[in-house]
């Protein structure tokens, strides 16, 4: 196992809590250690992304983020850009309310109006 992402545990385990129990730790490590995810560490942060291939041009998902609100503001950009370098057309995230007051508005991301929506199948 990556042993820089085992430093990052508990951060990685709060974001999994608002992620909609799609994924567990393990799920995270396994995507970053196969390539399908990409990890990105800051002292007290992190941000684990995924590039989601579309026909009209692949989008960089921003699939976790956490810890310090300054920290990620300062990592973003440059993880944007990595996006960009990848052929990325645009970067999105699905987070909870809270990220809408965050510094998200003023690195140019907007709230596009769509619902995401779901419910248990049982």
């Amino acid at each position: 196992m990556n042993t820089e992402i085992q430093h990052y545990r508990t951060l990685l385990e709060s974001a999994l809590v608002y992620a909609g129990k799609t994924h567990t730790y393990e799920d995270v490590v396994h995507a970053v250690e196969s390539g399908e995810a990409q990890f990105w560490p800051g002292p007290n942060s992190c941000i684990v992304t995924q590039i989601d291939e579309q026909p009209q041009g692949d989008i960089l998902h921003f699939f976790l983020a956490a810890g310090n609100s300054k920290e990620l503001a300062r990592m973003a950009p440059e993880v944007v850009e990595w996006g960009k370098e990848q052929g990325c057309v645009k970067a999105r995230l699905v987070g909870r309310k809270g990220w809408l007051r965050s510094f998200l508005n003023e690195q140019g991301w907007s709230d596009t109006a769509l619902v995401i929506m779901e419910k248990p199948i049982e």
